[in-house]
């Protein structure tokens, strides 16, 4: 097939979508920005409480077409799913700012210091200090996804699950099939560069895959020329997931305001209940917070990432926060971090994600060189298939006019690096990091992302807590004993790591459904622009109602960055807790290469590692209730996967157009609506507390 019949084919993909004219639209863009507003406090609550922070990409396309799905009938053009894409690609780049910029994290690390970790103790800064803080790690991380795009979505065809997720998602909403399952032809469908790549099958296969049968043919019914029953199954289909959102984000909504006006709802000590009272467990951190919020996040997360997560907290807080309290290791109350079992199992659960994070981007970064050199062996340098290469790769790629230049990228990344290096220099003063390092901040975080982004695309987790790590370890080398220098160069690592990562995922969904790249990098670069003072205002709020770390809002993963600086620049560990610290590292060293190594069922139940860890520095009451959700989406799975019986009770029946018609995703949809219904109204509780509101 000659250069031209593979443009003509890609040409031809995109005019045969109706409504899809222009990609880049006004309305996608200020839809995106009010859906990613929401999102950005949403996850400024929920990252300053556990420290978990979520793309909310499905959540953003859902949220994009029932915003417009009213509307339909009376708009000049129809709101089409290559518009979601761009919508959900700027709600991205606004909601998840609080990571990005380290209000979760490296910002209130600073604020924890004392005269012992910096001469001046804590930094606090004011309004104008973090905007330029924010501004300075906005963008660079962009312009390091760009050239990433071709060889990791358009040749070698990672995954990137959650965007593929999502893809199917919004062609399952829109009724339409994704632009890369219109079966061109052949060549184009397989590469040949020395590796085994994705075939169009594989590269679909989303993480909403579990449907029931009838779902399928339902699907495919779409799929075909639409006419006025198919009109007909599509709006009840609508009416069915419509209405489990909003039930379900009342219902969690109604629990959030409740739990202001009584408080003890969110602390019911069901462990005391069940030893009948004659073992306090609440005063070892077991009691059990109902929040259908933390319930939706563990059905996001899945059940194998939540067991991994009780394994977590069952041996931090179940085993080895009793034992350095009664070894004398900890003397302390139980929930200090500083002389208290909490703090002393820290310290395991950080040697847990250095281990995990560095032997993953050890095995991502060989097998990158690997590939290289079985390339550049000869295999492939015959020119005349080196020449069909690229024009299959040019066929399946978008047209030309729709990528972002080289020049532009080299431009952006150019300006983006120098306004980092000046506003760290504005910001923190030219003696705390200086210019050269700030520079060197910036290269190690690129490198960094591109095991970060191959990372992701593979495995569906982007490491960007152990990036942050690995910087922090690198810094403390090159600068020692600064710890806010060390502080601030991780955050920059991790700026770089997340804004990469999230962009591939939506650059891989926009591939799947025929986007436009370069529609998708300007939702992305204004949703990073206003979410600078998005985040910035929200976090300054909730630092201004609440006490940052608090009961409400402890910011464990402030106390991960102060401690791992603390570490590396020869702070003293507590008594007894490096053997153990040395212990786990090893252990979940083998784990990841045995995952590798192996790929037998067995292999499944070894648990993740920063699930692990993030199970051990969180309270058990919310790693409880995700594993609740984890629970419900396994449930869910294995009975949308049942045939329907020829006899039904009452009950059944009325359960039953749920899972013919909603499917798997129904469980998204639903827990969508508990992580947003939390995330909304914990901002009336945020008013209601800076106003006094009395409880109960």
């Amino acid at each position: 097939m000659s250069k031209s019949d593979i443009n003509s084919l890609k040409m031809n993909s995109f005019q045969d979508n109706p409504y899809e004219k222009s990609h880049f639209t006004l309305r996608a863009v200020i839809c995106g920005l009010i859906i990613g507003t929401l999102m950005c406090f949403s996850n400024m609550y929920f990252g300053l409480q556990t420290g978990w922070i979520s793309m909310m990409s499905l959540q953003s396309s859902l949220l994009g077409f029932a915003i417009f799905k009213p509307f339909q009938h009376l708009l000049k053009r129809r709101f089409g799913p290559i518009e979601n894409v761009v919508l959900q690609t700027t709600a991205v780049a606004t909601a998840t700012m609080p990571l990005a910029a380290g209000f979760v994290g490296v910002i209130p690390a600073m604020e924890l210091m004392t005269k012992e970790d910096h001469s001046a103790g804590s930094v606090i800064l004011n309004g104008r200090q973090l905007l330029l803080w924010a501004l300075a790690v906005a963008f660079f991380g962009v312009f390091f996804a760009i050239p990433l795009r071709k060889q990791t979505i358009i040749r070698e065809r990672l995954k990137f699950p959650s965007g593929t997720a999502t893809a199917q998602m919004i062609s399952l909403l829109h009724q339409q099939a994704p632009l890369t399952s219109q079966a061109p032809p052949a060549s184009l469908r397989h590469r040949r560069l020395g590796r085994r790549t994705l075939t169009t099958e594989e590269e679909q296969q989303p993480l909403l895959r579990q449907q029931q049968p009838q779902q399928q043919q339902l699907q495919q019914y779409y799929y075909t020329n639409m006419t006025v029953d198919d009109h007909y199954s599509g709006e009840y289909s609508w009416s069915l997931k419509l209405n489990s959102l909003l039930v379900s984000f009342s219902i969690s909504s109604a629990y959030t305001l409740l739990s202001y006006f009584i408080p003890n709802i969110n602390t019911l000590p069901i462990f005391n209940y069940l030893t009948l009272g004659y073992i306090d467990l609440q005063a070892w951190q077991w009691y059990f917070t109902p929040s259908f919020s933390y319930v939706g996040q563990g059905i996001i997360m899945g059940l194998p990432t939540t067991l991994s997560m009780l394994l977590g907290c069952v041996v931090g807080w179940g085993l080895l926060s009793p034992l350095a309290y009664y070894q004398g290791w900890a003397p302390g109350p139980i929930d200090d971090w500083k002389t208290g079992s909490k703090g002393w199992i820290l310290w395991i659960s950080l040697g847990v994600m250095i281990a995990d994070a560095c032997v993953s981007l050890v095995i991502v970064f060989a097998k990158a060189v690997i590939n290289m050199l079985y390339r550049d062996n000869g295999i492939f340098a015959d020119s005349v298939i080196e020449g069909e290469e690229e024009e299959e790769e040019e066929g399946d790629d978008a047209p030309r006019n729709q990528q972002v230049s080289g020049k532009v990228t080299v431009l952006g990344l150019l300006l983006s690096t120098i306004a980092c290096v000046g506003l760290v220099r504005v910001v923190f003063g030219p003696d705390v990091l200086p210019a050269g390092m700030t520079l060197l901040a910036i290269i190690v975080a690129m490198f960094l992302s591109l095991l970060g982004v191959r990372a992701l695309g593979e495995t569906d987790l982007n490491p960007v807590s152990g990036i942050g790590k690995v910087s922090q370890v690198f810094f403390a080398v090159v600068m020692p004993g600064g710890i806010l220098a060390n502080l601030i160069a991780g955050g920059i690592a991790e700026a770089g790591a997340q804004q990469a990562g999230d962009l591939m995922q939506d650059l891989k969904t926009g591939h799947l459904l025929g986007a436009s790249p370069k529609a998708q990098f300007y939702g992305q670069m204004i949703g990073s622009f206003a979410s600078v003072f998005i985040a910035t205002g929200a976090y300054l709020l909730y630092r201004t109602v609440y006490s940052i770390p608090g009961p409400e809002f402890p910011v464990p993963t402030a106390q991960v960055w102060l401690d791992m600086s603390r570490l590396v620049n020869g702070h003293p560990l507590p008594p007894h807790v490096f053997e153990f610290v040395w212990f786990f590292a090893m252990l979940f060293t083998a784990f990841v290469l045995l995952k590798q190594l192996f790929r037998q069922r067995w292999v499944r139940f070894i648990p993740q590692g920063i699930a692990f860890a993030i199970g051990m520095y969180n309270p058990p009451n919310f790693t409880l209730a995700r594993v609740l959700g984890g629970l419900a989406v396994y449930g869910w799975t294995k009975f949308c996967s049942q045939p329907t019986p020829k006899q039904m009770s009452l009950w059944r029946a009325r359960i039953e157009p749920y899972r013919t018609v909603g499917g798997h995703v129904l469980i998204v949809i639903v827990a969508s609506g508990f992580v947003l219904g939390e995330g909304t109204f914990a901002m009336i509780n945020m008013m209601m507390c800076a106003f006094n509101v009395p409880r109960l």
